[in-house]
């Protein structure tokens, strides 16, 4: 999933940090809403969650604990966008992780457009989940996404 609405005019400024939401681009009201409508879907619909890992971006980790009640922070699910040095190590740590689950067990990653993009080949918007089916080897299939 990528992390919900933000005010998009603004970035991560220079000198972010991870540990300072205030030094972030956070979610917009809208975005909040979003988040919970995710999580109302997925209740409504009886979607059972198994594990829920965000990207350490106070925006991604802001949208798993209002749709899905919190997340693992995880940093394979961090940004590249400043260090794309960093692109082809995280995809294959996510890949790893995503190839490996059984097709029963839901497992949710919050994270950005870029690792999505690189994993997935989808340029998901903002909250848009992208449903992937897992086939090994480090491959996945992009079965579907949902809209907020």
């Amino acid at each position: 999933m990528r992390h919900a609405a933000t005010d998009r005019s603004l970035g991560d400024p220079p000198g972010f940090r991870l540990d300072d939401c205030s030094t972030q681009r956070n979610l917009s009201d809208e975005g909040r809403a979003q988040a919970r409508r995710v999580g109302a879907a997925f209740a409504t619909r009886g979607i059972p969650i198994g594990r829920v890992l965000s990207s350490q971006w106070c925006r991604c980790l802001e949208t798993a604990r209002l749709a899905f009640g919190g997340a693992e922070p995880w940093p394979a699910l961090n940004s590249f966008f400043h260090d794309r040095s960093l692109e082809a190590e995280r995809t294959r740590e996510v890949r790893a992780l995503v190839s490996e689950r059984p097709a029963t067990a839901n497992l949710v990653l919050v994270t950005h457009q870029l690792n999505i993009d690189a994993l997935a080949g989808v340029h998901p918007r903002e909250g848009e989940l992208v449903v992937l089916t897992p086939l090994g080897q480090g491959q996945v299939r992009v079965a579907g996404t949902m809209r907020p």
